[in-house]
This record gives structure tokens, C-alpha cells and sequence, in this order.
């Protein structure tokens, strides 16, 4: 559930700092909307963006919902409303989608009284030469025109494009704001859980409840320790993940890397509220007391970096059979 201005309750300070930029008539040229998935950035973007093609936004800077703009923005065909991302995930968004934008730019807004806004969906997507492209977008503005980049990895971006961006930092929420967001959704009992599988972020673990995530990620996680026990073909599980549709390749490695960093905890004590994957305790307290602790670390840098790769042109099934292999491994010596 949404607040009373569109924005979810966690974006409060946020929607400030954005209103403050109406109210004042200084309209960013570029704002970097940066944070964890599962945050709604592209959410506030878009609550952003209707108030800035609405011809007659209310006091408190929402949009009014009645006029042309609003109307056309609601029905996806605005014309001073362009969007900007890689043609599937995790792919780049190639120069070609930045030089058709640098054309369209050229043209004046088609509405005098309201600016044109473009969203720049993974911004940090960008390839050297579309985001040197870009740039010129950014060192050279048209009238009336508004980019929004959305990342959730800015760093990424080249530091002459975050430089000429005002920052909107999407952070996670709190934790309890966040489970009451979550439980009014109908979370229920399984709230605490999928708010720690999505690592705080409570769209996120929202996604997770209606994709029954919980349950796909303990059969994964079965699937692992059969591989450690030996009782499962770690090439034919390997084929099964790289084919799958519902969960993506780099959801699986997090989880994963969070199984071995539990069971490092567990070998060294740590308390409840420092683990992860609490469900999982049983399973993973018997792999700390068995397994070496040193070539358990070489494992997890093995996690780290296949998910690193995951983007590249790097047989994805050959990456998980060798990561897999080596857990095989780790756990018959």
C-alpha cells in the first residue's frame, strides 16, 4: 500500500527533497536515483515524473490526475515521456538507443507549460560509448528537460556522468517500517523471513511471497546439500539452475554465498540475530562442524566471483558445474 501522495512510507524524505525541487523552481537537469532492488526507485521516479508533466500539480506537488498530462502519462502514451533500457536484464544498453535519444532531445517538449523527462532504467548498464554518449546529453541540456538514472550499482557509472547528477539515495528502510508495510500486504507469518532473504528491502521480499520463494529456495538449498552428500548428479542440477525462469542465476549465488557465510558464523558461535538463513540452522550447523574453514573461504570467493561473471560471455552452465564441482570436492575431504 501506497501513501496518500502515490509514494511508499519509506520514501518520505525522499518525496521532500524531490518536492523541494518543485516548489522552489529548480528543476534538477539529471537526479541519480541510486539503492538496493527492492527499494521502489523506479516507483518514485515515476511519482516524480507525473507531477513534472502534470499542467496543474496540486500545492503539495503531487500531480492532479485530470489534466492532458496526467492523462497521457497514465495511458503510456505521453509524448514528453521517453524511457531509456537494455532490450533484456543484465544486458548493455548499446550507443544506438543513446544516439536515437540525443535526436528526440533535439526537438523542443511538445507541451509548453511542463518539462520532458527521460527514465534511464539500470543506468549503470551503460557501456563505455553509450555512456560517453550520454554525457553529452548531460554537458550540453535541451529546454525543459529532466533525466532521471536509476542504479542500483552507481559506482559503475563513470564518475563524469554521477558528477553532474543531484543524488536521491533510496536506502532500506527501517526494519520495522518495513515488516508493517510487509504484514499489511499479507505476509504473515513467513514477513521476518522474506524480509531477510531480500536483505531489508520490502518490495522485494513482497515479490518473494507471491513467487512462493521461500519454498523454490529450500528445494535449492535440499539440492545443495545432496550435491555435499554426494547422492545428487551436481552436472544434471547445474543444467536444471542455468535453465530455470523463475529465479535469476544471481539470486541463487546470494543465497548461496549467505549458506557460507552461516555456516562460518556457526563455526564460530555467533548469535542468533547475526544469521541469515535461521531456518536453515540444522543443516547448516552440521556443514560447520565438518567442514574446513579455510578451503570454505576459497569457496566463497569462488561464489563471489561466478556471480561477478554472471554478465559476461561466460558459459553459464559450464560456471556453475565448476562451482559445484568444488563444493562436491570441498565436502569429501
Amino acid at each position: 500500500m501506497s501513501t496518500h501522495n502515490g509514494i511508499y512510507p519509506w520514501q518520505q524524505d525522499n518525496w521532500r527533497q524531490l518536492h523541494a525541487y518543485i516548489e522552489q523552481q529548480r528543476i534538477p537537469q539529471a537526479l541519480l536515483f541510486s539503492g538496493a532492488a527492492g527499494q521502489g526507485k523506479r516507483h518514485l521516479a515515476e511519482c516524480y515524473t507525473r507531477t513534472l508533466l502534470c499542467h496543474k500539480p496540486l500545492a503539495d506537488a503531487n500531480a492532479c490526475g485530470h489534466c492532458v498530462g496526467c492523462k497521457l502519462f497514465a495511458a503510456q502514451t505521453h509524448p514528453d515521456f521517453l524511457t531509456i533500457e537494455p532490450d533484456e536484464p543484465g544486458k548493455a544498453i548499446g550507443i544506438d538507443k543513446i544516439r536515437q535519444l540525443i535526436v528526440k532531445l533535439a526537438l523542443k517538449p511538445q507541451y509548453d507549460d511542463a518539462y520532458r523527462v527521460v527514465i534511464i532504467q539500470s543506468a549503470d548498464a551503460l557501456n563505455t560509448a553509450s555512456a560517453n554518449a550520454f554525457l553529452k546529453c548531460l554537458e550540453e541540456p535541451t529546454e525543459r528537460t529532466c533525466l532521471l538514472l536509476i542504479s542500483e550499482q552507481p559506482s559503475r557509472l563513470p564518475a563524469t556522468i554521477r558528477s553532474r547528477c543531484q543524488k536521491i539515495d533510496c536506502a532500506t528502510p527501517a526494519h520495522e517500517l518495513a515488516m508493517t508495510w510487509l504484514q499489511q500486504q499479507g505476509a504473515g507469518e513467513q514477513a521476518e523471513l522474506l524480509l531477510t532473504l531480500a536483505q531489508g528491502s520490502p518490495l522485494l521480499a513482497k515479490h518473494y511471497a507471491e513467487q512462493n520463494m521461500i519454498l523454490l529456495r529450500q528445494q535449492y538449498f535440499e539440492a545443495w546439500l545432496q550435491i555435499a552428500q554426494g547422492k545428487e548428479n551436481l552436472l544434471a542440477v547445474a543444467e536444471l539452475w542455468q535453465k530455470q525462469e523463475k529465479i535469476d542465476l544471481a539470486v541463487v549465488l546470494r543465497w548461496m554465498a549467505s549458506w557460507v557465510v552461516d555456516i562460518v558464523k556457526y563455526a564460530y558461535r555467533a548469535e542468533s540475530p547475526a544469521i541469515a538463513n535461521p531456518d536453515l540452522k540444522n543443516a547448516l550447523q552440521a556443514l560447520a562442524e565438518r567442514l574446513e574453514l579455510k578451503r570454505l573461504y576459497r569457496f566463497y570467493d569462488n561464489v563471489l566471483t561466478t556471480k561477478s561473471q554472471l554478465n559476461t560471455q561466460l558459459n553459464k552452465q559450464l560456471m556453475l558445474e565448476q562451482l559445484l564441482i568444488s563444493w562436491s570436492q570441498l565436502n569429501r575431504q
